[in-house]
């Protein structure tokens, strides 16, 4: 049926595609791919080190022969499994990392079998370029809102509600895998590279309108280790915020259980306390060992806040010149004065 080429990676352009193959190793997946794409390599990360090493230290024609016996092995494999059950009108979009041979290999074969299927041009690569482009040389007019706010007045769980309600909302802490804190690593879900966040970023925009509000939290520049690219940090810079107040005490409670799983990780507690940018002192640093050691994480949790959170917001929120939609003021952030804030945000943002 032959093989059809293309350059087109934008969002439209994709979803025409029954399924997009990656057939690049599992490490090169992993490190980042096209939003929504399937890894079915022809080579594994062992095959394709051996296959290089015998390239550099042998031959290059042992390395194609035994490269291309993996190669044949694999895709019968997904034939036989991943691939068994796909129509005769199956059409995809196969790439690797420069569109040359990994992926040539792949279209060739299901060519053959009879489906229509289409190669991206320069690979993965081509899709790279595409990313840095829109997120690093363009400057798209996001329509953003702020919720702002000191740390603990749970921010991210109101963002989530808004979800629910149909609002426009981009989740820059889930896209990141973090809380955006000292305290922000989630267990058992390390950070992606920051390529793979760009891209989930960029999927994440694709999926909304431009045009109308979109509520985001207010971040800095670096959420854990990951930047935010400048076509969304530019526009934080200037988006007018909404700004959630509530007691310290209140905070203290809502942040052990939104928490509960560093407090639950005593190591990941005491890495969390030598991140900290300014080191408390030796004294007051053994007495939040103490409250932790004795479960007073409230206490614990209302003294992190006094001497470190709330002084850096303080000194953050006195230089933000960001125009100031208004105030929502929470007793406590039960599940209803969630919701509550949820109708005056808005109402303030005119949603």
């Amino acid at each position: 049926m032959g093989i059809q080429l293309t350059e087109a990676v934008d969002a439209l352009s994709l979803a025409r595609f029954d399924a997009i193959i990656d057939v690049r190793s599992p490490g090169e997946f992993a490190e980042d791919h096209v939003p929504g794409a399937e890894n079915l390599p022809v080579l594994d990360d062992a095959e394709r080190a051996e296959v290089g090493t015998i390239y550099v230290q042998e031959s290059r024609f042992l390395a194609r022969r035994i490269g291309a016996a993996h190669v044949a092995r694999n895709i019968a494999r997904h034939l036989e499994n991943a691939l068994a059950d796909r129509p005769a009108s199956f059409q995809p979009l196969i790439y690797c990392w420069r569109g040359g041979q990994r992926s040539t290999a792949m279209a060739t074969i299901l060519s053959q079998v009879g489906w229509p299927v289409w190669l991206l041009t320069g690979g993965y690569k081509t899709y790279r370029r595409a990313v840095n482009a829109r997120l690093y040389d363009e400057a798209p007019a996001l329509n953003l809102v702020l919720l702002d706010g000191h740390t603990g007045t749970a921010k991210t769980e109101i963002l989530a509600r808004l979800a629910g309600q149909g609002v426009q909302t981009l989740d820059l802490e889930a896209l990141a895998s973090h809380r955006g804190s000292l305290f922000g690593a989630v267990a058992g879900h390390p950070q992606p590279s920051q390529k793979l966040f760009e891209s989930r970023l960029l999927a994440a925009l694709d999926q909304l309108d431009p045009s109308r509000p979109i509520v985001v939290e207010a971040e800095s520049s670096k959420i854990g280790e990951r930047m935010t690219p400048p076509a969304v940090w530019k526009a934080m810079q200037t988006a007018p915020r909404i700004v959630i107040q509530a007691p310290r005490e209140a905070r203290a409670r809502y942040l052990v259980e939104a928490y509960r799983d560093v407090i639950a990780d005593r190591a990941e507690l005491e890495e969390a306390f030598s991140r900290l940018p300014v080191y408390p002192g030796q004294k007051r640093l053994e007495n939040w060992r103490g409250l932790a050691d004795a479960g007073a994480f409230e206490d614990l949790a209302g003294a992190l806040m006094e001497h470190h959170y709330d002084p850096a917001y303080d000194r953050s929120a006195r230089k933000d010149e960001r125009p100031r939609l208004g105030i929502v003021e929470l007793a406590d952030l039960g599940a209803a004065n969630q919701e509550a804030a949820t109708a005056e945000i808005r109402r303030l943002a005119s949603i």
